[in-house]
Formats: structure tokens, C-alpha cells, sequence
């Protein structure tokens, strides 16, 4: 079957059966099941790929899907979310409004959020009926829609959504990046599409010339390789060329330029400015790039149509095929291509279209020197920072390279370039641009901020000394803006948070802020506080370092993450579940991965072990989702620890080795710590008590404030280690820290418990060891009061005092119990047994792996109401917690329980009941 203008109509897809049927299969299984796929059509150009896929959607729509179907152009890939734009929030039924993302503004990363929202859409869309996503020629993909693709399918796998796509075939890039992402969740599937067969082309031949196919027409579609586009174009042209028998024109064997050759000059080039606006463009655009008013390109309209050239959806005009457009495409001269995208940029934003709409067409035409181009790159730059940082780097790289220095406008690009390469983690990039700019001597204003912009790169870096040589020689030569100055004083500042006079430091940084007010500068405010937060927590001062992170979160609510933790470390409990509960409320809280290491530190402190271990991971994804690592090790290290107290060695041992792993991509003084101490315990748990206390010496090695940062709560474990190893001095120096660390935080129960166990330790003073306990009864941190009990209880034995030893161990078993602890628990019930004691306690029985026992308490909560028909956001609120938790917990629930989609875990939890 053909359609009026000879191409293939959707129920001609001649020899695709058994793709079509494969189709099928998937359609019906997403909407039996419940549960998502995804479909890769891959091939060559005019192979069928969108055939196939408007095939797809034609019977989803009779299978009561709701879909949304979009398409990538190859000159319209950057504007973020474009390519989605028409499946998602466009058409008859979209799924979120068209303004739904006007606020994404601000100084961090979206990009998360935005996932979560379109999630969160399709999501509700999908409780109404299955919904198919289709998505033509993913290869020019936006970067932000490919971010998307990457996390959509995965996110929203337990619902009924079929995400269609095609590619152009080839090896690797982003479409394989996002088959490989969907294939570790659900069910995905490669329609590769090759030539047809010979028998299908005869009979495609027929459907077009409606008549029998000659040996004449059979040698002739030989030469269209298989290929249904290039078939059909020949046979077009054949039919069109009637029964004269005159030969058919030579070009129609190698592309289409034979039935261009056909039409008007005037015509012609019409089509060639619509080719060079994309293969969708507008009727009055065109006329611009032509010169011509609308009126007088009418005829030329109505030709191309006519032709089967455009197709005029009424809003837009669309050449019907990618392989017409590139073919009137490359017949324009290079050098008129490149005049041509430059006028079509002009037009562009003289109609007030944003400047990213404009910048496709800059990237292939600007020349060195385009000033106007190069500010243009910096406008777009500037508009997509919040949500694509990545491409907003790769923008302002360009327009330095239009513009390099010793141009003044170039140190000006140069020193936002290096912004936006720090915001895309790519600080080495960062670095190297820099140092680029210097050396072409810049002015001494430009000078001092080229150094300010670099600070983020340097401390990302982990080069603190760098950053402090770097800020103190621009302070020392002069000649900057005083808003310069103050951000200089402030990177100074927490340069020095990193050193060992913390004094100095202190004094560096409040002189930066009161510079920072006077100045008026925001940057300089956040970065002041943000460095005296450092150096008081680094100082183990409590108190001031939640005075200084509370006056941060007030200038920039993105730091609230650190004010909760600095509640934690004042066992201020209450203050931080509150913070934590407001955040929850927050429909787009900004880094989200450092607010689900606020959260796993709430939890790990109450002794929450599940909830903890939820939160840690949850942090990893989002932070492994845009590639800003930071919180890794540390992450690791306690999952390891956790995982000890489990009693899980194996997955202790894997943590263990992530977290080497982890710290060899960065491996600053923190992170170096952190594994040091996790290896002294995986040898201390082994019995190696000397390879435990070398590794505690490397602790110690490793900085002062780094040192004491880590072993706050953790320090008891430590004595002990160095007390088994008889390093009696050792012992001495980490209880000293302990007791100073106390004297600095008298209010704080924690803080001086921790400091009178670690010294009844070192001491074996039975009497430190039971004020200790007294102390930590105000404590809200279970795991450490049971650790003090459990040392009180065995030194009350050690002394004879066996009934009063039996009511403390009993008391740390009951707390080790509660936590989930079953190591030490176990441990503290063979003691009790050995002191005759243990007839009444049983061990705990090994926890299930698989099946509804399996799940945590808070699992529990999620698959009921998730069963209930809540979606992920409604969970999320109904739980008070974040939805990318809700996420984690909904991924180990569906693992433990064998499930695929929502409507199976309805009817696993409808058969247990009230269980």
C-alpha cells in the first residue's frame, strides 16, 4: 500500500513481519504485566526505522496505550529537552504543562530533579493505562533528553510504559549508553532492521507502479540496495516519468536529486533555506532566509508539497524524510552553508527566540573573531548551566576558541568557562583554561578574577595549597574589584581550613566575611561561611561550626544538608528530623545527594541501621547520576561498618573494596582516612590486632582535625585496638582527643560520654567506664551507649561483680538487638551464656534474603502503599521522606520479592493480608 505522494503508508511495511510481530509481543507484555520495556529500532538511513515505529505506535493506541511520539533533528540537538519535548510535553494530552520546568533556575544542578518530575508525570499518566514514549532518531538526541533516557526507563520500570526508539545504526554513543542503562532493569529489546529481500522489494514495487514489475524495474531496484526509501524514490520517479520508456534520471539510483531537478529554481531554493532551519522549519523563517516575503514564496510552497517534499503540519513545514533534507542540503556550497546558519542565527534571535535555539546554527557557522557569535554562546551557556551543565561547559569553550585572549572580551569568556567547566565537574578542564588565560598576561582585574573563578576547580581538586599560593599572590599584587577581593579572601580562608593553624584560618575567614558584607557580594557571603563552617568543624567546635552553617543555609538554602548534619554532631536529634521533615516538603531541594547524606547520617545515629544503609545507596546513585562524586568512600566505609555489625562479612569485604577503589580516584586526606580506619577494623574483626594498629597509626598520620572528623563517635573501637596491640601511648593520645574534643562540647552528652569511656579504657578506671554510661543516657545515639555498656559490663565481670555485669550486658545485647546489630548482639549473648546468664535470650535467627520477611519495616511500608495505587511522590510524602528513598526501597522490595511491575507486588501484598 502506498500513500498519495507514493510513500509508504503505515500498513506497508513490506517484509517486516517478524520485527512487526516482535512488536507486538513486547506491547502486549508491557500492558499484561504492568511492568516497562524498552524497544531499540536500529538501522541505516530510509531503512524503515520510523515506519516500523509509527507502526508501534498505531497499535499501542489500539491496545489502550496513551502515547506520546517525538522526534531528534540533527540540527536542532542542543536546546535542552527538546527532543522530548514533543512526547512529553506537547500534543493533544500532555503529560505536564509547557511552563512546567520555568523555574529551573539557580547555582546547582537540576538535572535530577527535572528526571524525577517527568518521572513523577508519567508515573501518574501510567496509573490510568499503559503509556508508550517513542522517540525517533535518538543518535541527534539533546544532551539533556539523553540524560533523561537514561534514568526514565529504569526509574519508572514497575510501571506500565514502553519506551520506543529508533537509531541510526552505528557503533556506540549515547543510544547505546541508553539501551545499556535500560537492559540492567527491565526488559529491552534490539529490532535491527537490514535490507529487504528481494521478494519484498518486488512486492513494494508493486504496491507503488499498481501494476506487475518488469525485468526492467527489478534490475533497476537492484541499485536501491534493499533499501525501502531509496526503493520507493526510483519508483516514484519511474512512475512519474509514465510509459514513454524514457530512461529514468541516473540521480534517482543514489539519492533524490533527480526529482529536484524538476522543480523551479525558485523552488529549489526555498527548499534549500528550509534545509539549512532543520527538517522542521517555519513558512516565515524560510521566507527570511529567502529575502522574500511570505506572498511571494507561495507558489514555491505549494510545488514542494506537491512534490511530496514537505509536509505542512499547519504550524510548521517538515520535509518528509531526513535523507530529502541532507540531500538538498549538501548541494548548497560550504562556504554558503556556513553564511547561510549565520544569517538563520541572526533571524533566530532577532524574533526573540532564546539564544539556545540559535546555537546549532552558530556551531557551524561562527568564524574566529565573532564576537556577536561568542556572546550569543555565552547567553545559551548561561541558560542551560542550571540543567545541563555539561553542554553549557562545551559552549563557552567554543565561544573562547571564536574569542580567544589577549581580545579583551576573551579573559571575560575565559573566566565563565572556567565556571561552567567546574559546575560540569571537569576541573582539570578547568585548570588548563586558566592557566591558558594567564599566560597571555591579562589586565590586573581580569587577573584576580580568572584566580576567583578557578578556586572551586582547585578545591575540587583537593589542591588546598595550590588555592592559598594562587589567592595570596593576587592579594599581594592588587588591582582588583573589591567583590573580587573579598571571594579571593574567602578561598583563602577555606584553603587554610585544611592547614594546622585553624587560628589563623579563623582569623583569614572572618575577615573575608565582614569584606564579603561590605561588598554586597553574594558569592563572597557563601564562600566566607561556607570556609569558617570548615575550619569550627575542623576545630571540632560544634557549636560555632551550626552557627556558621545556619548563616550559610540562610544565604543559600542548597547548604542545608551541612546545618543538619552540624545538629547531628550537637545531638540535637530533634532539630535536624525537623530540617529534615522541611526539605522533605520541598518539591526540588537542591543536591540532593548531600541530603541523603544528611539523612543516612540522621539515621546511623539513631541506629537505624536499614534506613542508614537505604540512604547511603540512594546517595551514591544520584551522586553516580550526574558524576559529581563526592561523598563515595565515606559512603562505603560506613556500609562496610554496617555491614560488620550485621554480621555480613562478605558484603563487608565488598564495601571494603569499593571503597580502596573509590579512594584511588580521589584520594584526599579525608577519604585516606576513612579507608585506613575501615581497614583497622576488617583486621581487627580478622584477629590481625597488628595490622589493625598500623592501620590506626595511619590514621593519626593523616592530619589532626581529618583524624578526630572521623573517629568522633567511632574512637572506643580505636582504644581498643590499641590496647589489644599493647600500644599503651596510642591508646593515651586518641583518648586525649576524646577528652579535648569534650572540653570544646561540654553540653554535648555524646561528646564527653565518648571522651569518659575512651579514658575508663585506657585507664581500665571501672569507674570512668560507669560514669560514661551515666553520661550517655542522654544520649540519643544507641550504638555508642550499648558500646559503653558492653565495656562497662565486662570490666563489672572482670571484677567479680557478675550480677550487676549480667543487667548492663543486658542492656547493651537489648540495644545491639534493636539496631539490627547482630554481631555484637551475638557476641554479648555468648558472654551472658558463659556468666550464666544467656538461658533466657536467644540469638537472633539468620535474617530471610528473599520473600515479604526479607523487607526492612520501612520496605514494608512502601510495598503497602505503593500496592495501594500511591505513586512514588505520594509515598514520598506520605512517608515524609524523598522520593529517589521511596526509589531504593521500591528496588530492593521488587528484588526480594520477585516482582516486575506494581500491579504484581498488589497482588503479592493482597495475598498476605494484614500479615
Amino acid at each position: 500500500m502506498t500513500a498519495a505522494d507514493g510513500s509508504l503508508s503505515r500498513d506497508g511495511l513490506r517484509g517486516r513481519e517478524a520485527e512487526q510481530e516482535r512488536v507486538r509481543s513486547l506491547i502486549a507484555a508491557v500492558a499484561g504485566t504492568g511492568s516497562g520495556a524498552l524497544v531499540l529500532i536500529e538501522g541505516e538511513a530510509g531503512i524503515g526505522k520510523t515506519a516500523l515505529l509509527a507502526e508501534a505506535v498505531t497499535r499501542a493506541r489500539a491496545a489502550g496505550f496513551a502515547a506520546g511520539v517525538g522526534k531528534a533533528d540533527e540540527l536542532h540537538h542542543i536546546a535542552p529537552l527538546s527532543s522530548l519535548a514533543a512526547s512529553l510535553l506537547h500534543g493533544d494530552r500532555p503529560l505536564l504543562p509547557g511552563d512546567a520546568f520555568a523555574d529551573l533556575a539557580g547555582s546547582h544542578d537540576q538535572r535530577i530533579w527535572l528526571v524525577e518530575r517527568l518521572a513523577e508525570a508519567i508515573e501518574s499518566r501510567a496509573r490510568g493505562g499503559p503509556v508508550l514514549i517513542a522517540l525517533d532518531d535518538i543518535q541527534w538526541a539533546d544532551p539533556l533528553s539523553r540524560f533523561a533516557l537514561q534514568h526514565l526507563p529504569a526509574r519508572l520500570r514497575t510501571s506500565p510504559v514502553l519506551w520506543a526508539l529508533t537509531r541510526r545504526q552505528g557503533p556506540g554513543g549515547p543510544p547505546e549508553e541508553i539501551a545499556t542503562a535500560a537492559r540492567e532493569a527491565l526488559t529491552t529489546v534490539t529490532v535491527a532492521l537490514g535490507p529487504l529481500s528481494g521478494a519484498a522489494i518486488g512486492q513494494l514495487a508493486g504496491d507503488v507502479l499498481g501494476a506487475a514489475v518488469d525485468d526492467r524495474v527489478r534490475q533497476l531496484l537492484e541499485g536501491a540496495g534493499g533499501n525501502p526509501f531509496l526503493a520507493v524514490e526510483m519508483l516514484t520517479g519511474l512512475r512519474a516519468a509514465g510509459p514513454s520508456g524514457e530512461p529514468v534520471p541516473e540521480g534517482l539510483v543514489v539519492g533524490v536529486r533527480g526529482r529536484l531537478a524538476s522543480l523551479r529554481p525558485a523552488t529549489l531554493r526555498f527548499l534549500q533555506m528550509g534545509s539549512v532551519l532543520g527538517r522542521g522549519f517555519t513558512f516565515q523563517a524560510a521566507a527570511a532566509l529567502c529575502g522574500s516575503p511570505p506572498a511571494a514564496l507561495l507558489e514555491a510552497l505549494q510545488e514542494a508539497v506537491h512534490a511530496g517534499l514537505l509536509d505542512d503540519e499547519g504550524d510548521q513545514l517538515v520535509f518528509r524524510h531526513d535523507l530529502l533534507r541532507q540531500a538538498v542540503y549538501v548541494d548548497i556550497p560550504p562556504s554558503a552553508r556556513k553564511a547561510l546558519h549565520r544569517e538563520a542565527a541572526g533571524h533566530l534571535v532577532a524574533a526573540g527566540h532564546r539564544p539556545i535555539d540559535a546555537v546549532s546554527h552558530i556551531l557551524r557557522s561562527a568564524q574566529p573573531g565573532d564576537e556577536e557569535a561568542a556572546a550569543l554562546l555565552r547567553r545559551a551557556a548561561d541558560e542551560v548551566l542550571p540543567v545541563i551543565p555539561g553542554l553549557a561547559a562545551d559552549l563557552m569553550t567554543h565561544a573562547l576558541d571564536l574569542v580567544p585572549p589577549p581580545r579583551p572580551s576573551g579573559f571575560a569568556l575565559g573566566e565563565r568557562a572556567i565556571v561552567c567547566l567546574t559546575r560540569a565537574g571537569r576541573a582539570r578542564e578547568a585548570l588548563a583554561v586558566a592557566d591558558r588565560l594567564l599566560a597571555c598576561r591579562p589586565p590586573l582585574d581580569a587577573f584576580g578574577r580568572i584566580q576567583a573563578a578557578l578556586g572551586g576547580a582547585l578545591w575540587n581538586l583537593d589542591l588546598a595549597d595550590e588555592l592559598r599560593r594562587r589567592t595570596e599572590a593576587v592579594l599581594a599584587v592588587g588591582g582588583t574589584a573589591p567583590e573580587v577581593v573579598a571571594r579571593l579572601e574567602a578561598l583563602r580562608a577555606l584553603a587554610l581550613s585544611r592547614g594546622e593553624d585553624l587560628a589563623a584560618a579563623r582569623t583569614a575567614g572572618e575577615g573575608a566575611l565582614r569584606d564579603a558584607i561590605a561588598a554586597q557580594d553574594r558569592e563572597a557571603h557563601v564562600l566566607a561561611l561556607s570556609a569558617l563552617g570548615e575550619i569550627a568543624q575542623n576545630a571540632g567546635e560544634n557549636a560555632l561550626a551550626l552557627k556558621r552553617f545556619a548563616a550559610l543555609n540562610a544565604v543559600d538554602g542548597a547548604y542545608l544538608p551541612e546545618e543538619i548534619v552540624a545538629h547531628l554532631h550537637l545531638d540535637d536529634f530533634a532539630c535536624g528530623e525537623q530540617l529534615l521533615l522541611r526539605a522533605a516538603d520541598d518539591a526540588g531541594p537542591p543536591r540532593p545527594a548531600m541530603l541523603q547524606w544528611a539523612q543516612a547520617q540522621y539515621h546511623l545515629g539513631l541506629g537505624r541501621l536499614d534506613d542508614a544503609e537505604t540512604a547511603f545507596v540512594t546517595m551514591e546513585r544520584l551522586e553516580g547520576d550526574v558524576q559529581a562524586v563526592v561523598q563515595q568512600v565515606n559512603a562505603r566505609v560506613v556500609r562496610s561498618r554496617i555491614a560488620l555489625l550485621r554480621g555480613d562479612r562478605d558484603t563487608a569485604r565488598h564495601h571494603l573494596a569499593a571503597a580502596r577503589e573509590r579512594r584511588e580516584r580521589r584520594p584526599n586526606p579525608g577519604n585516606t582516612a576513612a579507608v585506613h580506619f575501615l581497614e583497622a577494623v576488617h583486621a581487627d574483626a580478622d584477629g590481625d590486632v597488628a595490622a589493625a594498629v598500623e592501620a590506626i597509626r595511619r590514621v593519626q598520620r593523616v592530619g589532626p582535625f581529618m583524624r578526630w572528623r572521623l573517629l568522633r563517635d567511632w574512637v572506643d573501637a580505636a582504644v581498643r585496638m590499641a590496647l589489644r596491640g599493647a600500644e599503651h601511648t596510642l591508646a593515651e593520645d586518641l583518648a586525649a582527643q576524646a577528652a579535648a574534643h569534650a572540653a570544646q562540647n561540654p553540653a554535648v552528652p555524646t561528646a564527653t560520654g565518648v571522651a569518659a569511656h575512651a579514658m575508663g579504657l585506657v585507664r581500665n578506671d571501672l569507674g570512668l567506664l560507669e560514669h560514661a554510661v551515666t553520661l550517655l543516657r542522654a544520649s540519643p545515639r544507641p550504638l555508642v551507649r550499648a558500646a559503653a555498656c558492653a565495656d562497662l559490663g565486662q570490666a563489672l565481670l572482670a571484677a567479680g561483680r557478675e550480677t550487676e555485669a549480667v543487667t548492663v550486658l543486658t542492656r547493651a545485647h537489648g540495644l545491639y538487638t534493636e539496631t539490627g546489630a547482630h554481631a555484637p548482639a551475638a557476641a554479648l549473648l555468648r558472654l551472658l551464656e558463659r556468666a550464666g546468664a544467656g538461658g533466657r535470650r536467644r540469638q537472633a535467627a539468620p535474617h530471610p534474603v528473599q520473600g515479604w520477611e526479607a523487607l526492612t519495616a520501612s520496605e514494608k511500608k512502601v510495598a503497602r502503599l505503593i500496592a495501594e495505587g500511591h505513586t512514588n511522590r505520594s509515598a514520598a510524602e506520605t512517608l515524609v521522606v524523598s522520593p529517589h528513598t521511596i526509589n531504593t526501597h521500591l528496588t530492593s522490595v521488587f528484588r526480594k520479592l520477585a516482582v516486575n511491575s506494581r500491579v504484581q507486588l498488589a497482588n503479592v501484598v493482597a495475598a498476605l493480608g494484614e500479615k
